[in-house]
């Protein structure tokens, strides 16, 4: 089973890679998956301008650079969105680059890491509202860390206590409710 850990902030000096990469750096010490970190800044992503609807173009996109985007997300089994918050919201960029797919996430399970002056809950729960167009499974488990707490002043993760914890029950229910489906 392959899990891609896809970070959503495209944002210079952005937190999300690095909050990508404690994921990564946690999730590799399991056994029961492999997981990828998937960048969405690294595909310099299009705006949604098509009028071929992503979900009516069966993976057969115009632009090379959402082709490789496609594939990238195709090729897994399951995700881990790392989302910050904006405005009490999702990053419109974030949003863009799931809106430019259609089959590719359809059926598939996904969880939720966020991170913001809230911890990022807000956002998540605009996620959770998203993928269910997708039929995506959404499990209960989030890890959500703080701007305020969390981060070192490079940009770095500083996980509290309990975050490695909440991280491993939200890959366990990943991880399990995707090899259900």
């Amino acid at each position: 089973m392959k899990v891609g850990i896809v970070v959503g902030s495209i944002r210079e000096g952005r937190k999300g890679i690095h909050v990508g990469q404690w994921v990564l750096d946690e999730a590799s010490k399991r056994e029961d998956a492999t997981f990828e970190l998937i960048d969405v800044k690294e595909f310099d992503l299009p705006l949604l301008t098509s009028s071929t609807l992503p979900a009516a173009a069966k993976r057969q996109y115009d632009l090379e650079n959402v082709r490789r985007w496609s594939a990238a997300i195709d090729a897994c089994d399951a995700y881990v969105f790392v989302t910050p918050e904006y405005n009490h919201g999702v990053p419109g960029a974030f949003k863009n680059a799931v809106d430019l797919l259609g089959p590719e996430w359809v059926g598939k399970a996904i969880g939720f890491v966020s991170y913001g002056s809230a911890e990022g809950v807000r956002a998540v729960e605009q996620w959770r509202q998203i993928v269910a167009n997708f039929s995506m499974f959404d499990v209960r488990a989030q890890a959500s860390l703080s701007n305020f707490t969390e981060f070192a002043p490079d940009g770095t993760v500083v996980p509290g206590p309990r975050r490695a914890g909440d991280l491993n029950g939200l890959l366990n229910q990943l991880i399990g409710a995707a090899e259900k489906l």
